[in-house]
């Protein structure tokens, strides 16, 4: 959002906050700037919707700087979420899965979801029941760390799943 700032109000009259915050009341936008010129700040219109609109004097690049700094450390604590895929077969072995399982726990605890797919080949769609049932002990096996946010759900040749991690209390 940018602010208007000293000329750039063309308001008849606004309403004056000072740089230590109290209100100094509704004056005319000429002695708003005569009062920030005086104090060596700027008038930065802060709520343009209100009647009058409400100026502050502040020293905006100080401000402006702040905000910046402000932004940055919110992004530094910000992580993003993956979507990470594992693939199956219906005719899955034991083994197999269990390996797949475990690398789905991983990417779990490292905060990543995980989309869990069964690719149908030839006519084993017709055995969609398999993948279903192999899809829900894939949960059951992860269920430690996580929790199915989208349940199975069969789309032309592959049935996925979506499991987020669990939250921790």
């Amino acid at each position: 959002m940018e602010h208007q700032i000293n000329e750039d109000i063309r308001d008849k009259e606004v309403r004056l906050i000072s740089d230590t915050g109290e209100q100094l009341g509704i004056v005319t936008s000429k002695e708003a700037m005569d009062i920030a010129i005086q104090k060596g700040m700027d008038l930065v219109k802060i709520a343009p919707q209100a009647k009058p609109p409400v100026c502050r004097i502040m020293d905006y690049g100080k401000y402006r700087f702040e905000q910046a700094k402000r932004e940055k450390e919110a992004r530094k604590n910000q992580r993003v979420v993956e979507i990470k895929e594992i693939r199956l077969t219906p005719n899955i072995d034991v083994g197999d899965l269990n390996v797949k399982v475990g690398h789905a726990c991983r990417f779990l605890k490292g905060g990543d979801k995980v989309k869990v797919s069964v690719r149908f080949r030839g006519r084993e769609v017709t055995h969609s029941s398999l993948g279903l049932e192999l899809l829900r002990r894939f949960a059951e096996l992860c269920g430690e760390f996580s929790t199915v946010e989208k349940q199975p759900k069969l789309e032309g040749r592959q049935m996925h799943m979506f499991l987020a991690p669990k939250k921790e209390k």
